[in-house]
């Protein structure tokens, strides 16, 4: 007999509950989150920006927008925040529209590297409107900067994408924006999967170091409902006049590229959440649970090692460990089915 959705719910709960996630995209929402993006919130439209709307009622929806803003750019030292993307790859998107016209020419990190699909995937329709290339890694599993620099000489870019999806190290932020600058690039980061220790101020923010802009979800190490930022350095200006093609007016860009560009009305009972999430992460228990987080890391990434395991870079510096199994007679899949027996 097919299951109610009810019990798939409880399930799910049980599931969560009893085993360890080690899915480095993965993690778990307070109920303060949750109930946020059960509220009321969710019947409400709300297109447009703060006190600039095509719906009426609006008085709670501007000041809730408004105070995720305001939050968001004091933790990610940014001059802009926005909180409307409906996801990471939602974002990116709207990212690239605002930055870029079609056919202009943008670095990510390869998938087979570490990036992610929305890096420029061949199968992804964004690689059919910019033209994506792709640097990978050297040997040791570093960032080959030698061609980065050797491709953004070729190409000239428009934008230069720092980020990736399964990477153990901290980016080197000074040496992607100087070769940024070299070529006139946009310096771009998307910093979905350690954002949350951003936040904490234990591992880089690119915007201290020059980037123009920088994208995160909010699930993964924020411990927010699925949902996005775009955060950017420049001038703010009025979403719904449109402005001049530089940079410095690249968060006016940005907004007009989510609404009306990209989107409609925006979530704003996953807005609620996002902020409820970026409040969490200002508490000491947040910041406490961010240095635990990377502590476990090492110790599991030196275990491993001590065990005669391959890790890719031979360590980690944030919260992710790659194993390393070419050498093996067995496969991470194999491993991944005997994990989710054992829970």
């Amino acid at each position: 007999m097919q299951k109610t959705i009810q019990e798939l719910i409880n399930l799910e709960t049980q599931r969560q509950s009893v085993g360890i996630e080690l899915i480095a995209s993965e993690n778990y929402q307070s109920s303060a989150v949750l109930e946020a993006q059960a509220s009321i919130f969710a019947n409400k439209y709300a297109e447009g920006f703060p006190g600039k709307r095509y719906y009426g009622g609006q008085e709670n929806t501007d000041q809730l927008e408004q105070l995720v803003i305001d939050c968001a750019k004091e933790i990610f030292h940014a001059d802009h925040a926005n909180v409307q993307a409906l996801s990471g790859a939602a974002a990116n998107l709207c990212f690239y529209s605002a930055a870029m016209e079609p056919g202009d020419h943008i670095l990510g990190m390869g998938m087979g590297f570490g990036g992610h699909l929305t890096h420029g995937a061949p199968v992804t329709f964004i690689s059919k409107v910019f033209n994506f290339h792709s640097y990978g890694t050297l040997s040791d599993g570093s960032i080959d900067f030698d061609q980065v620099r050797s491709l953004a000489l070729e190409f000239k870019p428009k934008v230069i994408l720092a980020g990736f999806s399964a990477y153990p190290r901290e980016l080197d932020y000074t040496r992607f924006v100087e070769i940024a600058n070299e070529v006139g690039a946009i310096a771009y980061a998307d910093i979905s999967h350690i954002a949350g220790f951003i936040a904490a101020g234990i591992l880089k923010n690119p915007l201290d170091y020059g980037f123009h802009a920088m994208m995160t979800t909010t699930h993964k190490s924020l411990r927010g409902p699925r949902g996005a930022l775009i955060l950017s350095r420049g001038k703010v200006g009025n979403p719904l006049k449109k402005p001049e093609p530089t940079i410095e007016n690249l968060p006016t860009r940005i907004d007009r590229a989510v609404f009306p560009g990209m989107q409609g009305g925006p979530h704003m009972n996953t807005i609620a959440a996002i902020g409820v999430a970026l409040q969490e992460a200002q508490t000491p228990a947040f910041l406490s649970y961010a240095k635990h987080s990377l502590e476990n890391a090492q110790i599991m990434a030196q275990e491993f090692l001590r065990h005669g395991y391959q890790l890719v870079t031979g360590g980690t510096e944030n919260h992710m460990i790659i194993l390393d199994f070419s050498q093996e007679e067995f496969d991470g899949g194999e491993i991944e089915e005997i994990l989710d027996r054992v829970g």
